[in-house]
């Protein structure tokens, strides 16, 4: 495993080799790398397992951010085949396979940006979210944090399967990177694009506390995704 002096070394290496390379939109993003998707992405194999052991056997109904072709809901439905899930990404293509692939589920599969979807109030069991909010500046962040907590029923579970910078000066970066060539593409705000901009650990869970959330646990394995177990309190009985 490398230290985090070789770690960063690589990425400053990997920046200024790729410093002209254009940013992309999200969904065009990956559109164009539907057939390859899924291998590129088995190489989370044994988080997609942990995560879906992780989502409490009680959940009947959840809302997945980001689920591409639904590579975490094979797991989770390979669990519990009955579960019902919503399923929001901005491309089209990856809805298109997930529902190829699930043709028997209880599937809504929904192609919009989850920033302006309405999830609505004490509704879903548990939200889920994997390899997919790294790409979001903190106060889109605790922007959606606020909304999910609120979706959510009492008591229910926020999982979140994510990129994690290492440090600070990773979180730093590449956020000042991504800012960089935002500026100098004059991309608008409103325009999501696929480029890596994770938060440390620490700033994730503040996130996640100053929305409501009590942190029930942190699966922290370097060679693997992190996963936060953040939970609904419970609100008091009257």
């Amino acid at each position: 495993m490398k230290t985090t002096e070789e770690y960063m070394q690589d990425l400053r290496k990997w920046l200024a080799d790729t410093a002209q390379a254009p940013l992309e939109e999200m969904s065009t993003f990956f559109s164009k790398r539907i057939d390859g998707y899924e291998e590129h992405m088995s190489f989370w194999e044994s988080s997609y397992r942990r995560f879906s052991n992780l989502l409490p056997d009680s959940c009947e109904n959840i809302l997945d951010l980001g689920c591409g072709t639904g590579l975490e809901l094979d797991k989770i439905w390979q669990k519990n085949p009955r579960l019902a899930v919503t399923g929001i990404d901005l491309c089209s293509d990856l809805l298109d396979m997930l529902q190829k692939k699930h043709p028997d589920k209880r599937l809504t599969a929904i192609c919009q940006d989850y920033f302006q979807y309405d999830f609505g109030v004490d509704k879903w069991d548990a939200v889920i979210s994997f390899e997919s909010l790294h790409h979001f500046l903190p106060d889109r962040k605790k922007e959606l944090y606020q909304k999910i907590y609120r979706s959510l029923v009492n008591g229910g579970i926020f999982l979140l399967g994510d990129y994690i910078a290492c440090c600070e000066e990773e979180e730093t970066l590449l956020r000042d990177t991504c800012l960089k060539k935002r500026r100098e593409a004059a991309i608008p705000d409103d325009c999501f694009i696929h480029f890596d901009i994770p938060l440390t650990l620490a700033h994730e869970l503040e996130l996640l506390r100053d929305a409501g959330f009590s942190i029930e646990r942190v699966s922290d394995n370097p060679e693997e995704a992190t996963i936060i177990t953040a939970k609904k309190k419970t609100a008091p009985s009257t």
